[in-house]
């Protein structure tokens, strides 16, 4: 039901609360994901397996051999976790490669940034993956979500010991789509539908244009190197792009909080928090903000009002989480919500959507 009004539960069952793993940044790249994916190794392999189905077998060995040369050309440290991620599945690098550039091709979200009346900022995202990747008619679901659900965990990289930032993340995945660098700035990432899409993206960078970044790299780049909102917020508008995107960002002050709509070259729009003229929060899904959602897939429209009913004197983790619990933002491609602060934990849930439910 939505909008769901305030004082409304915030029940998330305990046994979808995300475990964490931790990835020691000291390791040698190819070593840093050993522990973390070695528990879930059949379940990630099953996973990839999946993907792969969806592909023709002549396709899938061409594949094989076009994405394990795509490898060697990845910047460092990238190239060499895959490497390191591919040795413990047992899989064929090729296949990892192209279990990380789904994430570039096929994410659909919604992302929220909301300010509170004593000017904290909260970030919330629904990640929605797997659409057109096969239905499981059994559990009446998409079938890579509901496998997705299996390896998604939060992320503790750490430096020395120390958490350097953390994530929600898809194990096997070497990039970032949910991010939080304490206490400075979160980020979220959007998939853009645009027909400048990843697929050019991925056909120019293999025809040598290696100086865009690919999306969720970028985002790593972002969490590892950017010491203030205004320096990530400077890095996600000039850095060439092989995919168009939405990068969602929250800072640590009042008013830090933006949606930079990304096309490959540059920034398209900024569409940014303004307290001092009402607009507490913003909300994107996967189109223009300035352009109409599709009637077959408006979840701008709802996510909006079951904001506004909770109104800025809610704004907190419960608000947030059942904004992103309501239909359709959440649908049966919805595999986790995940609300984030810089001065509190990542807290994120597995999430699936009960028949009735929209299938996006």
């Amino acid at each position: 039901e939505w909008p769901l009004r305030p004082g409304g539960p915030f029940t998330p069952p305990d046994d979808t609360k995300l475990s964490t793993v931790i990835v020691n940044l000291n390791k040698a790249p190819e070593h840093r994901w050993d522990e973390a994916i070695t528990p879930y190794k059949a379940d990630i392999v099953s996973l990839i397996e999946t993907i792969t189905d969806n592909v023709n077998k002549y396709v899938l060995e061409v594949a094989d051999i076009a994405f394990d040369l795509l490898l060697q050309t990845l910047p460092d440290p990238y190239k060499s976790e895959i490497k390191g991620v591919a040795k413990i599945l047992g899989l064929p690098e090729g296949q990892v490669v192209l279990y990380n550039i789904f994430y570039e091709l096929f994410t659909v979200c919604t992302s929220i940034i909301e300010e509170d009346s004593n000017g904290q900022l909260y970030h919330a995202r629904n990640l929605d993956f797997g659409l057109f990747l096969g239905w499981d008619n059994a559990n009446d679901t998409w079938l890579m979500s509901e496998r997705l659900r299996k390896i998604v965990v939060n992320v503790d990289f750490q430096r020395d010991g120390k958490t350097a930032y953390q994530s929600a993340s898809f194990l096997g995945y070497v990039g970032l789509l949910t991010a939080v660098k304490q206490p400075l700035f979160t980020l979220t990432i959007n998939e853009r539908f645009n027909k400048e899409g990843g697929f050019v993206g991925i056909y120019r960078w293999i025809l040598g244009n290696r100086n865009a970044k690919w999306m969720g790299f970028l985002t790593r780049d972002v969490m590892e190197s950017a010491n203030s909102y205004s320096e990530a917020k400077h890095m996600l508008s000039t850095q060439e792009l092989l995919a168009p995107a939405y990068y969602i960002l929250g800072g640590n002050s009042t008013g830090e909080g933006v949606i930079i709509t990304r096309g490959l070259n540059g920034v398209e729009d900024y569409q940014e928090l303004n307290i001092t003229s009402g607009r507490w929060f913003l909300l994107q899904t996967n189109y223009d903000p300035w352009d109409e959602a599709p009637f077959f897939d408006d979840r701008r429209t709802p996510g909006n009002m079951c904001v506004k009913q909770w109104g800025q004197e809610n704004v907190g983790y419960k608000s947030l989480f059942n904004v992103l619990s309501t239909k359709p933002n959440l649908n049966k491609l919805t595999v986790y919500s995940t609300v984030m602060t810089v001065r509190g934990d990542i807290q994120s849930w597995l999430q699936q959507c009960k028949t009735p439910c929209t299938p996006w």
